[in-house]
Order: structure tokens, then sequence, then C-alpha cells
């Protein structure tokens, strides 16, 4: 392995800061000389009861981040229970999310915020509800808090599978600089530190990585650069905080690829028949919150930029001088979120009221299609500025009736506004719509280590704004029908969460969702498009054991059937994608002093159905990492081996058409895929101070 210029260049600048930063700690607080304490929040110990609003809601903490092994900065997202976070193509765009029966592809139906920003993108150029994490230093982030449902009014677009609210932490437990080194090329720089003086705190955190990936023919050359800067302190009766946000990366890709080309030894599984693809992105940030007993607002400014090159059919399309395509989306975004709390007795039932506006405006420059060859533009698909608008007016109570039972109400109302202006101005044009939601759940409490839910509610994912003020089909010309900017979704669930405030935390939910049109991936395109109305329903349970302290093993079980509701010709009933088993467990041992750390995860994918007859599934993902480690003082040193049994299965697949240079005109109906990475070694040490 060897240093790249970016590490070597990297680490004086970070050094210098941790120093400076360490300089001016010990001058201004006394307990800088005082041992370092590994302290860790650990969520999933955190008693929900009474407070929680479905079985479906729950926490992660930074301990639980800290322990885990993560190939990805996505992964992340693994954290909420039953979701499968995996990769089709290169390091540096947004992951594949898999939750309830849902191929979410990278995030549509999965509403993702940081700190009140929302992460999903719509009307993206690469696919509706965008959510690249890639920005993310795990080891800044606080909790996270998710919700899986449409049951939360807070909660607006994409909110059909549920939401994730991901908080950066307000306190850091140590101070750190860590060197990971690892095989396929693999190098990350991290620095992290806090200055704090009277009632004011600053955060801040640094990471540089490269990996080049285990491909035979494409080295992905991962750049990558994040810095987050955090100020808090009090105003009035609450905190303030003031977060600015960077991130910089470009990269190679390494693509899905047909099984035939495998087969027929073209390339072996880690090849690629389109050398030239990857892109590059950047997204900066600016945001404010203010939290008090009454008052929460927020407000964001967000500049993000993607350039994309994909090859998914090769020669389909065009025999000469192929399939490659570019998609552009450069974008501003605006918004806030401004919501109040009242808390009241009428006819002495205690209840608290939360009402609230969120709005957010992108203006999208440029959001463009662009057949390439070598990444050179040879002809436009088309070419689009968008503005588009939305706001949300939402309200609700929890009222409790008796000591043990709690009435959840709420309601919410959607705005959205979108001008396109197309290269085409057949495409131009106006599409606005507004849609109502609501919400609602009871829960009981059986005992001090039992309560019981029952929550029901209405969600909704956009569409791309283009696809509501369509016309002509940018490629051929041929007349094609709008589709409507807001698509509802309709679910509920029973459940139940039990927690003896020592030993286990154990949560079940049997859950149904409607959805009024669903979103499936096109291959020849990379993108999604509007099919038919479709229903899921299953069973998840969660459950997570502590021996001890240290020692802890958890299993998460997601069982689900999807199925279309809508007949159409020549099509069957399955949705395409689905996956209707996955499972998770891990074994670990985090103690709070020095010693050795440890922890052990599998994570299982199950069968994918890949066309609506189901005349085609996907074998099951099976993967195992393990992360072993020593801290003595000041000092950790950690291994982990990622894919612990080299597994040679695939991080995702498809089915559809594509041409290999000498085939038919038409192409070949063929499985693709994207291997899982194989078995690699990282090694880390970590300097807290």
């Amino acid at each position: 392995m060897k240093l790249t210029s970016t590490v070597i260049y990297g680490v004086p600048v970070l050094f210098v800061a941790a120093l400076v930063q360490a300089e001016d700690t010990t001058q201004t607080s006394t307990s800088a000389s005082q041992p370092i304490e590994r302290v860790a929040v650990f969520g999933r110990q955190l008693n929900l009861l009474g407070q929680s609003s479905s079985a479906s809601e729950g926490i992660v903490g930074a301990g639980e981040i800290e322990a885990r092994p993560l190939l990805r900065t996505g992964e992340v997202l693994e954290f909420v229970p039953g979701m499968m976070v995996t990769q089709h193509s290169g390091s540096g765009k947004a992951n594949q999310y898999f939750l309830r029966g849902f191929n979410l592809d990278h995030g549509t139906d999965f509403a993702t915020s940081v700190d009140g920003m929302p992460i999903n993108m719509r009307s993206h150029g690469h696919g509706q509800g965008y959510t690249d994490l890639n920005f993310l230093i795990p080891e800044l982030i606080g909790q996270i808090h998710y919700y899986k449902g449409a049951y939360y009014p807070e909660v607006g677009d994409f909110s059909g599978a549920g939401s994730a609210a991901i908080s950066l932490t307000d306190d850091l437990p140590y101070r750190q600089m860590a060197l990971t080194l690892g095989e396929y090329g693999y190098q990350r720089l991290l620095a992290t530190g806090q200055q704090q003086w009277q009632d004011n705190k600053f955060i801040f955190g640094g990471e540089l990585q490269r990996y080049d990936g285990p491909w035979s023919d494409v080295e992905e050359d991962v750049r990558k650069v994040n810095a987050v800067g955090r100020y808090l302190t009090h105003v009035g009766n609450g905190q303030l905080a003031v977060t600015a946000m960077a991130y910089s990366n470009d990269w190679n890709s390494a693509d899905q690829i047909p099984e035939r080309a495998v087969t027929a030894g073209i390339i072996d599984e880690y090849g690629s028949l389109d050398t030239d693809l990857g892109g590059d992105s950047s997204r900066y940030s600016l945001s404010a919150s203010y939290v008090d007993s009454d008052w929460q607002a927020s407000a964001y400014v967000i500049r993000s930029r993607l350039n994309l090159f994909s090859n998914f059919t090769y020669f389909l399309d065009n025999p000469v001088d192929g399939d490659e395509f570019q998609q552009m989306d450069n974008r501003e975004i605006w918004g806030g979120k401004l919501a109040r709390d009242w808390h009241v007795a009428p006819f002495g039932i205690t209840t608290d009221i939360t009402s609230g506006i969120d709005v957010r405006y992108d203006h999208i420059g440029k959001v463009a299609l662009y057949h390439t060859k070598a990444r050179q533009q040879i002809g436009t698909v088309r070419d689009d500025a968008v503005d588009e608008f939305s706001s949300g007016l939402f309200s609700k109570l929890e009222a409790e009736l008796t000591n043990d039972i709690k009435f959840r109400l709420g309601a919410r109302y959607d705005y959205y506004n979108a001008d396109v202006d197309s290269d085409n101005t057949l495409n131009s044009g106006n599409a606005n719509d507004g849609i109502w939601s609501l919400k609602g759940g009871l829960s009981y409490l059986v005992s001090d280590d039992l309560e019981l839910y029952a929550s029901a509610g209405q969600g909704f994912h956009s569409n791309d704004a283009r696809g509501a003020t369509i016309k002509v089909d940018p490629a051929t010309g041929e007349a094609v029908n709008k589709v409507d900017l807001l698509v509802r979704s309709t679910g509920a669930e029973l459940g139940f969460r039990y927690y003896d405030r020592r030993y286990i935390n154990l949560s079940a939910a049997f859950w149904y969702l409607d959805l009024d049109s669903e979103l499936l991936y096109v291959g020849d395109a990379g993108t999604t498009e509007p099919s038919r109305a479709s229903r899921r329903y299953g069973l998840e349970i969660s459950a997570y054991y502590w021996l001890s302290d240290a020692f802890s093993v958890d299993a998460e079980l997601a069982v689900t059937r999807a199925r279309f509701t809508e007949d159409e010709t020549l099509e069957g009933k399955y949705v395409d994608g689905t996956v209707p088993w996955v499972a998770s467990a891990g074994i670990n041992y985090e103690p709070d002093a020095s010693g050795i750390h440890a922890a052990l995860r599998l994570r299982y994918l199950g069968k994918r159905t890949l066309d609506s007859f189901k005349e085609h599934e996907a074998d099951a993902t099976t993967l195992v990492n393990l992360s072993l480690g020593y801290a003595y003082q000041d000092w950790d040193v950690k291994a982990e081996l990622l894919n612990l049994f080299n597994s040679d299965d695939h991080d995702i697949d498809y089915w559809y058409s594509s041409r290999l240079s000498g085939e038919d005109a038409e192409g070949v109906e063929d499985l693709h895929y994207h291997p899982v990475e194989p078995r690699m070694l990282r090694l880390s040490v970590s300097y807290h101070y």
C-alpha cells in the first residue's frame, strides 16, 4: 500500500489543526490534562416506552455507530432495522437502498435529513429522491432517529416507507486523529476536535479518503474530501447551532455487468465493458437551528453538483458509438422549518400540541442528459432548468386519555409548484399540486415493560417535475402522457415494544402500505419511471440483548410481500426489485475502559424479484464483517475484515436487455449485476487527545 499525495499533503494540515486545537484546549480547560474516558451513547438502550409513536420508531446512538464496521458511509442507514444499503456502480454516487419490500433506488419513498436539511433531491438528474450521504463523517454523527411508516406529520415528501433524521453531535466524547490503511488502495485520514469557552462550543472534523477498489480494469481513484465546522451557543432559554459542511469527490466507476459477458470470458466478475465511466460530485451547505422548550426553528442553504457518466446497455441504442451517457445536476436549495409546542389540559386531559410550517425551494440551473463517448458529449437527449417550490403545514396532538393510553392525531397539507424550462419548448411548462395527509395512532402501556401500538397514516412522494410537464419523448419525439406531481401512499401497522430496562429491547410490527404509483428502474436510461399502483405488507422484528454493560447481541428480521394492484397488458403482478426477506445480526463487545473491543456483523439480503412475472430472481446475498480493536489510554488500534468469508454474491441485480458488440440489434435480455467487493483488511490507528 502506498500513500498518495492527497494523504501526504493532507496530514500536515489536519495535524497542525489538531495541535492548535489541543493547545487552545489545554490553556482554557483544566480538564484537558485528565485521562480521557471512553464515553459512548447507545440509543438502543434508551427507554422509549411511553415516548415513541409506534413500534417502528427508534433511536441509534453514537456508540452503536462507532462500534459497527462500515464498508461505505451510506451504510449508516443500515442502523434502521430492515434497511439494506448496496451499490450498483462507483463509490462516489448515492447508494442503493432497500426497505419494506421497496427497491428504493437512491432514496425514493424514504426521507432522510441531516440536522434539519433534507437530503433527498427531487427532479434529480440521476433519480427521484437521490440520497447521497458521502458528505457525512460517521464520527460526527450524534444520533439517528428513524421513523418507519407514514405516521409522522413532521415528515412530508418521500415518506411512504419511512424516514431518518440524522443529527450531528453536540458534544464529542473525545478529540481524535486517525489514519486507516487498507487493501485495494484504501486510505483515510480523519481529524476531529472540540473547543469550548463559557457557553460557546466549536466542533470540527475533516476527512480525506482515497480508494482504488478491487476491479480488474478500472481504478476507482476515489478522491473524497469532507470538512465540517459546528458552532453551538445558548440564546435565551434555548440552544443555537450553526453548521457549515463542505464535500468534494471524484471517481471512476465499475458499473453493473451482464452475466453472459462473464460466462463467455469476455470479462471476469470484477471487469468492465466500458472503462470510461465515473463522475464528480460536490456539496456545500450552511445551516442553523434553534431549539428551546417551546420552539424549534431551522434554516439552510445548499449548493449541490453531480456529473455522472454511465453505460448500462453498451451498444443497444447506438451500435457505433455505444450507449454511454452523461447525467448532470446543478442546483441550489433554500429552506427552513418553524414549529411551536403547546402543553394544555382541556377537561383535565394532558395534551401536547405541535404546529409548524416548512418551506423548500430548489433552483436547478441544469438537469440534463447527454449521449457521450469516452466522456465527450456527442448528442443531447434533454437539457432543462427547473424551479421547484414546496410548502407544508402540519399539526399534531398527543393526548393522555389515561395514565396508560395515549391518543395521537396529526394532519399535514403540502403544496408544490414547479416551472420547467426545457430545450424542447413542448416539454416546458408549469405544474402544481396539493395534497392532504392524515395520521393517527393509539398506544397502551400494558405494564412498565410492555407497550402496544396501533398506527395509520398517509404519505406521499413527489415525481420528477419534468414528467409533470412533458408532452413528447425527448429521445423519440413521440407523444407521451404526463404524470401526477404528487403520489399518495397509505399505510397502517400494529405492533408492540418490550423493554425490561436492563437486558432486552424487543419490538415487532405487522404493517401494510398502498402506493398509488410505483417508481421502477429503467435499465437503458439508468433512471426510474412511474408505474402501476401496488400493495405491500409484512412483519418486522428487532431484538437487542445486553448480557452485560459491555457485551450485547442483536437480531433484526423483515418479511415482505409486494404486488401490483392494477392489471396491465403483458405484465405480471410482482413488483420488480422487491426483497421478500431481509435479516441482520451482530455480536458486540464494547467496554468503557481500555482493552479489547470487537464487533461481528451478519447481513442477509434475500432473493430479489427481477420481473413482474417472477420468472427471474436474483440469488440471496450474505455478508459477514468483523472488527477487532484494542484501546489503551489515549490510543486505539483496530483491524476490520470486511466480507470476512470472501463471498462472491451480488450487491444488486437487474433483468433487462443490453447488447454487446456483435450481438443482434434487438439485444439480449440478461441478468446484470454488481458483485460485492471481496474480502479486504483495513487497519486503523487513532489518537484521542
